[in-house]
């Protein structure tokens, strides 16, 4: 069969991936992509049967396991009660700034990231505003602090599932290669967010003038906003989370221990199963089937083989650290992180787990770098946006861009004296 029909539906659903939309149609990036795999079973490059093959269930199962164990968090109103907490400490920005980061970067390691934004943002920008605070700054930090702490362990984000599923990587493997650079990015968003915003952190009482809104006094305490913390839903979802987390380091397969934890928050006398199953981002599940047979289907027309071998002829091998790194980079920025890790993995080596470290934090951190790079990001802006607060291109370019700047060399740096101490 002519292969073109193959290439121009792969470049096409890439491109509607990236850019979000189709002009004149209401169709998003998970409907793009799902007509982009349709296509690819009607112009024959695969079968059904193929498709159903180039699925890979294991990271499906585990994401969705994921997100019903967030969705008991987010029904017991642990997220919004964490929020509001931190949103409490409106007089003292500089140990907002500081909780905020710390606090979104450990969940988003444990929980999915783009949760984590979700349930932070409206929060914030409410009680910011009320404090006389411009919001923009700390949403800012949250984006990026998200981003970075979910690059730390297999289960922080969608593509560091898909690579530690497929890479068959060790949790306890990944968390020593993925962690430091995480938390000195962190150290490095608290630093950049001071520098680039100094007088957003002034002295306590310095900031909040005659002109403010609502001063500062008149929060005894975080605002209500609206889900009560559920006490015993919220410390059986931390409990179940607990050994979740254990059964990672353990030889269970992870997407049976996500499973099994899914189906123990599912049997509850409170929370309808309905309600949980609510907060299942399906449209995020679709996304990945849909891409993973998009995938295939290039795949097996031969064209990434064959872009590899046309490289290499000139010198560049795309396995070697430094392309890889790069290619991830740029990728990830083009289409967004997810697409660009579905693309590189059929590329990498079974049984050298260093290139699938270097493809998780390169991926992941890249994010950081403009607005579109990460759902995260996006989410952050659109949750704003509803509560009139506008965080543009420019304010995120002035943080997202230097803190991806140097978290990545340090990164190389870190991944140098990783292989110089494990080799």
């Amino acid at each position: 069969m002519e292969k073109w029909p193959t290439l121009v539906i792969f470049a096409a659903t890439y491109i509607g991936v990236a850019v979000g939309r189709v002009p004149g149609l209401q169709i998003d990036r998970t409907g793009i992509a799902l007509m982009g795999a349709i296509c690819m079973v009607l112009v024959g490059q695969i079968t059904v049967r193929e498709a159903l093959d180039a699925v890979d269930f294991p990271t499906i199962l585990l994401l969705y396991a994921l997100m019903v164990v967030s969705a008991q968090f987010r029904l017991g109103g642990f997220y919004t009660w964490v929020a509001g907490r931190v949103a409490g400490l409106a007089r003292r920005p500089v140990l907002l700034l500081a909780a905020l980061i710390s606090v979104s970067a450990v969940l988003s390691a444990l929980v999915a990231n783009d949760i984590v934004c979700l349930a932070f943002t409206p929060v914030l920008c409410i009680a910011l505003q009320r404090a006389g605070l411009n919001p923009v700054p700390y949403l800012l930090a949250l984006a990026c602090a998200s981003n970075i702490g979910s690059a730390a362990t297999i289960i922080g984000n969608p593509q560091n599932m898909l690579i530690g599923q497929v890479g068959r990587l060790h949790f306890d493997s990944f968390l020593f290669w993925c962690a430091p650079p995480s938390i000195v990015g962190l150290l490095v968003v608290f630093g950049v967010c001071l520098l680039s915003f100094p007088r957003e952190f002034l002295a306590d009482g310095q900031r909040h003038g005659a002109g403010s809104p609502n001063p500062p006094e008149s929060l005894e305490g975080p605002p209500d906003f609206g889900r009560e913390l559920d006490a015993h839903q919220t410390l059986k979802g931390i409990i179940i989370t607990i050994a979740l987390i254990a059964a990672f380091f353990t030889s269970i397969p992870r997407e049976v221990s996500g499973l099994a934890a899914a189906a123990l928050l599912l049997a509850s006398r409170k929370i309808h199963s309905r309600a949980i199953l609510g907060f299942v981002d399906w449209h995020l599940i679709t996304l990945f089937c849909a891409l993973f047979i998009v995938v295939h289907g290039i795949e097996a027309g031969g064209f990434p083989a064959a872009a590899v071998a046309a490289l290499k002829e000139r010198g560049i091998r795309v396995g070697s650290l430094p392309v890889l790194g790069t290619v991830a980079v740029i990728l990830s920025n083009l289409v967004s992180n997810v697409p660009a890790v579905m693309l590189l993995i059929g590329q990498l080596p079974q049984g050298n787990p260093v290139p699938w470290y270097v493809l998780a934090l390169t991926s992941t951190l890249a994010g950081n770098l403009i607005l579109v790079g990460s759902i995260a990001n996006l989410i952050v802006v659109e949750q704003a946006e509803q509560q009139g607060v506008h965080v543009s291109f420019a304010a995120h370019a002035r943080v997202g861009v230097p803190v991806t700047l140097i978290t990545l060399a340090f990164t190389w740096l870190w991944i140098g004296l990783a292989l110089g101490v494990t080799g």
